[in-house]
């Protein structure tokens, strides 16, 4: 830095024999005596030392010169002062650089140093060179700090001591001296300055790791210009940019202390390439362990796929944390749903495979599928090419044959499909924006311990977070919010769904998700859902409602408790069997727990239900299911019951219902209260030996009425002659028609009212 150059401050005094009315013989303020008027000095013209020069006779203690020119002061600017001088004849004195302070009054600033070291002069003819430093700075080397208040200063030299001698000096010099400072002033070194040429072409990778290692740990400074680094490179120091960065897509660019989203927006110029080599670095090394994009928004043209920006990338199972931003899908980027046609054939026997697959080589990875006989979100996890073969996330219940199958591949902002296995990556605080025409995340076929915690993801096009295999297990997603982009459609023209699971373990608390077609499609088993409120209402009257949560394992493990289940259902199925039909070796629906939910429905048809199971094939049954202290409420509409079977494909087999648990639970807006036990009051006004009880309508899914827990009288039981008898009737269970019906065997023609508990299972 130089200020003469950089802001064309002419600094240099005139030449004393340019006139000597510009310099004053005690402080250089405008009025001040001149040196022009002085008897005591004037122009030598001609010394061999210094050619034209002062030269005065000392004939005071401290005799002043000052330059009456107003040298300006700037904070971060030093200056040299410095004159040649010598004694020729007399007495020998001293001689010191000097100054005066002004402020911007005008006014003299005191209590400053305002003299640089005094020197003697060693003898007549001796040439010495004088000089001192001024700044705002008290830095090492700087003589006369003097701080902010100075806005500029007069300044010259002092000749002190013995009077009577003859002193020549030569012109006084003032220079800008900063740039000797520059190494102490600043924390930062240049690249340039280490080699880095910035042309686009040159590999700059050398320039910047000598940069770096001499920083000191200072500051690395990237100047204007395009830098080519060809090679893995990891900065140290913490680095910033003016210019920007230029590599192969497989160069790796670690900034160890600056490792943020920012840094690499400024690093390449451009916030989509900044994220990927951000990503790239984050997994690429192991001194990372969060990308803080610092409270930016990163707009997304174009997916990014982790597998294309980390080709190398095959298995990663160290914490990893993307936190602290947004990311928006620009509206008109490159998000085309990729949709292939092809004709595969399925044999059960391999159950996630597909073989014979036409045009396999068209089908992307990430794919889902759908056709005849293909539950919901089975995708494609693997193919061979060569081989005709596709590997899939679930089995097809549709069973052995050829057919036609569609291929529809979504396009996401966080694309992970590509890299065989992740554990342990965290998605916190984030604002993920899918703006109608992008999902959000695809997760990878294999890894455990995917963490989303405090995020929203707002309008996923097709959906949120999409699980291709087994990369889902023990996932957990807390405190977060999904917003459909099917707001004001109907529900049955819905299309999107939250989430989707393949493996066990997860656990969905404190969530909110509104208005998908479904929430979650949730196969696998072990998963904890409490304290979400899912709410897959619309504005119609009598509308219908689907299914907020789809359960697609027949054994569960499952616990959903303390959720607010708003005008969705529950829906239970075994659709991601290849053998749907219950074999006697498997367990069939079972283990699933409902405790503590706000169930509420709306303007719905009556035949609505909060719990639907559906069975994909014939012979199942409920062996283990818990319905324990939820409230069901149905506003504006009442609806038949709660829970029903859907025997579109397959009805259950009611003889072998078991362990099945509806209590304590409440009712509003409900016609048929369900239970099971079931109390059934029976008032017997006709004598009889056989009291045939109606049928029961509020066991668990019009379940058969297999067992009496008990019988119980509410008063008297009598006979012909209206005496009280004490006997005890026999039971006989699953009477009539619709196995619904209880019958009380007496010894003799009775009358009487009583109390039934009837079961729809037995414990065995």
């Amino acid at each position: 830095m130089n200020i003469a150059i950089t802001d064309g401050l002419l600094l240099m005094p005139p030449a004393f024999h340019a006139g000597l009315n510009a310099w004053s013989q005690s402080d250089g303020t405008s009025g001040s005596a001149t040196w022009a008027v002085a008897d005591n000095a004037g122009i030598n013209p001609a010394d061999q030392d210094f050619g034209p020069c002062l030269e005065i006779y000392k004939q005071q203690t401290t005799t002043r010169i000052r330059f009456m020119g107003e040298t300006p002061m700037f904070p971060g600017v030093y200056l040299r002062i410095s004159a040649r001088v010598k004694a020729v004849a007399g007495a020998l004195c001293s001689v010191r650089i000097a100054g005066w302070a002004g402020n911007g009054s005008r006014n003299h600033v005191s209590g400053l140093i305002e003299t640089g070291e005094t020197i003697p002069l060693p003898g007549y003819g001796e040439v010495v060179e004088v000089s001192a430093i001024v700044g705002v700075g008290s830095r090492d080397g700087v003589d006369m700090g003097w701080g902010t208040v100075p806005v500029y200063g007069h300044f010259g030299l002092d000749l002190v001591g013995a009077n009577g001698g003859a002193i020549r000096i030569e012109s006084i010099r003032i220079e800008d001296v900063t740039s000797a400072f520059i190494p102490s002033l600043i924390d930062w070194v240049d690249v340039r300055d280490y080699g880095a040429v910035g042309d686009g072409v040159t590999n700059d990778r050398a320039a910047f790791l000598a940069a770096d290692q001499a920083s000191d740990g200072g500051w690395v400074l990237v100047p204007d210009g395009e830098f080519f680094i060809d090679g893995d490179l990891g900065i140290q120091s913490p680095i910033r940019f003016k210019g920007k960065l230029k590599t192969p897509a497989s160069t790796r660019i670690s900034f160890l202390q600056s490792f943020d989203f920012p840094t690499y927006a400024d690093a390449f110029g451009d916030e989509a390439l900044g994220l990927e080599k951000a990503l790239q670095a984050l997994f690429g090394y192991t001194d990372h362990v969060s990308l803080d994009l610092r409270g930016r928004r990163v707009e997304l043209d174009r997916p990014i796929r982790v597998d294309q920006i980390a080709p190398a990338l095959s298995d990663f199972s160290n914490r990893r944390v993307i936190c602290n931003g947004s990311l928006l899908a620009v509206a008109d980027g490159d998000w085309s749903t990729g949709t292939t046609n092809s004709r595969a054939t399925y044999d059960p026997a391999t159950p996630t495979r597909l073989s014979n697959v036409e045009n396999v080589a068209s089908i992307e990875i990430g794919s889902r599928i759908s056709g005849n006989g293909v539950g919901r979100e089975v995708y494609v996890n693997g193919k061979d090419v060569a081989r005709g073969r596709l590997e899939l996330s679930q089995p097809l219940y549709g069973g052995a044959g050829t057919r036609n199958y569609s291929f529809e591949r979504y396009r996401y902002l966080l694309d992970f499909s590509g890299v065989e296995q992740i554990d342990r990556l965290n998605f916190v605080d984030l604002d993920i924006n899918c703006n109608g025409v992008a999902s959000a995340i695809m997760l990878a076929p294999k890894g455990e311990m995917i963490a989303m915690r405090d995020c929203y993801v707002t309008r996923p096009r097709d959906r949120a977070i999409t699980s291709i295999g087994r990369g889902c297990q023990d996932m957990l997603i807390d405190r977060c919010q999904f917003l459909s982009n099917e707001m004001e459609l109907p529900t049955q023209q819905r299309s999107s769904i939250a989430i989707n699971v393949n493996a066990n373990d997860v656990k969905m608390r404190n969530n909110r998700f509104v208005r998908f077609a479904h929430f979650m499609v949730a196969c696998g088993g072990g998963h904890i859902i409490s304290g979400n409120h899912w709410f897959q209402g619309d504005n119609s009257n009598d509308g219908l409602r689907y299914a907020g949560l789809v359960l697609t394992q027949k054994n569960v493990q499952t616990t959903i408790s303390g959720n607010y289940i708003d005008n969705a259902s529950i829906e239970w199925t075994n659709e991601h069997s290849a053998y749907p039909d219950f074999s006697g070796s498997e367990f069939s629906f079972g283990g699933l727990t409902l405790t503590g939910n706000t169930c509420l429905c709306s303007k719905t048809v009556p035949w609505f239900t909060w719990l639907t199971v559906k069975p994909f094939g014939s012979g199942h049954f409920v062996h283990g299911l818990s319905v324990v202290g939820n409230v069901f409420k149905a506003l504006n509409n009442s609806i038949d019951r709660i829970e029903r079977v859907d025997t579109s494909i397959a009805d259950l087999d009611y003889n072998n219902m078991r362990n099945v648990q509806f209590e304590a639970n409440t009712f509003n807006g409900v016609v048929n209260y369900v239970s099971n036990p079931l109390m059934v009051i029976h008032t017997q006004s006709s004598l009889n030996d056989a009291w045939t009880l109606p049928v029961v309508e509020g066991l668990p899914f019009q379940g058969w009425a297999k067992s009496v827990q008990s019988v119980v009288a509410e008063g008297p039981i009598t006979n012909s002659s209206g005496q009280q008898v004490d006997a005890m009737p026999w039971v006989q269970t699953h009477i009539g028609s619709t196995k619904r019906q209880v019958r009380l065997n007496w010894n003799q023609r009775l009358k009487g009212k009583i109390c039934v508990y009837a079961r729809m299972d037995r414990p065995q």
